[in-house]
């Protein structure tokens, strides 16, 4: 059976918060039977992303309101 995580990518300072935050992505790992597949990313997200949801602008790709905008990259 395939193994579904939250996976931690990096810290990075995040310029809008003024805070450190995590930035994660959600990973799908392959059943035993297929063990040479990598993998597969199915999300992003930010350890502060609510945060940034409740004010009224969007932010960014790892908030999930912003999807073409990555400050971090």
């Amino acid at each position: 059976m395939a193994v579904t995580l939250w996976q931690e990518l990096r810290q990075q300072h995040c310029d809008r918060l003024g805070e450190v935050v995590a930035l994660e992505c959600r990973l799908v790992y392959p059943a035993e039977v297929l063990p040479d597949q990598p993998p597969r990313v199915l999300a992003h997200r930010c350890s502060k992303g609510m945060e940034c949801n409740t004010e009224d602008r969007p932010s960014c790709m790892w908030a999930g309101t912003l999807p073409g905008y990555d400050p971090f990259a």
